[in-house]
């Protein structure tokens, strides 16, 4: 069994782990089209659910959101569902929110992913976004946002035109400020191992 396939394994079991750990310490809501818990402290957003739940939570941001993501196919066309998100970002600074977001990197230039996740990462500084890669030496596989330090984001959906309006996807909204911390902090060691 090759590298790659077996990360991808673990990774699969790790998600499903931390799904099933949230499922049972938590009240489990379906995705309303409030788009928010209102008292659930975790929400299910399977296949397109995600994306509006997602651009709700960052038109209401009022302080920082701050973003791991694997894949993010930003820049190709405005009216994609990736171009809405880094729209929505690009309001977010307009307001005042702090937006960072750390994008996965290879030491190889040519490799698809990595001239991707640049170009994406171009047209999200051009908006006032402040971008990050991780480490060329490790592979960042997360589909990860922190928005005030309140609401967690996880799950598989990358941001990409496929994941969020085609694929099988599924992710956690979780309203948990007092693991969203943690969870910052996750990412922002991304970030310094990148540096």
């Amino acid at each position: 069994m090759n590298r790659i396939s077996l990360s991808r394994k673990i990774i699969v079991v790790l998600f499903v782990g931390i799904a099933l750990i949230t499922i049972l310490i938590s009240p489990v809501c379906a995705a309303e089209k409030s788009g928010r818990p209102d008292k659930c402290q975790a929400v299910i957003l399977a296949n397109e659910e995600f994306l509006p739940v997602l651009l709700k939570a960052i038109d209401e941001a009022r302080d920082e959101i701050i973003m791991s993501i694997f894949s993010f196919k930003a820049g190709e066309h405005k009216n994609s569902y990736p171009d809405r998100i880094a729209s929505h970002l690009a309001g977010a600074v307009k307001r005042g929110v702090k937006v960072f977001v750390v994008l996965e990197t290879t030491s190889d230039k040519s490799d698809k992913l990595n001239i991707q996740n640049r170009k994406a990462g171009k047209f999200l500084e051009e908006k006032g976004i402040k971008v990050f890669f991780d480490s060329p030496r490790k592979t960042t596989h997360t589909k990860l946002s922190v928005i005030d330090q309140r609401l967690i984001f996880l799950g598989s959906h990358n941001f990409t035109q496929s994941a969020l309006k085609y694929n099988n996807e599924i992710s956690v909204l979780l309203d948990r400020p007092d693991k969203a911390q943690n969870v910052r902090n996750y990412i922002l060691n991304i970030i310094k191992e990148g540096g």
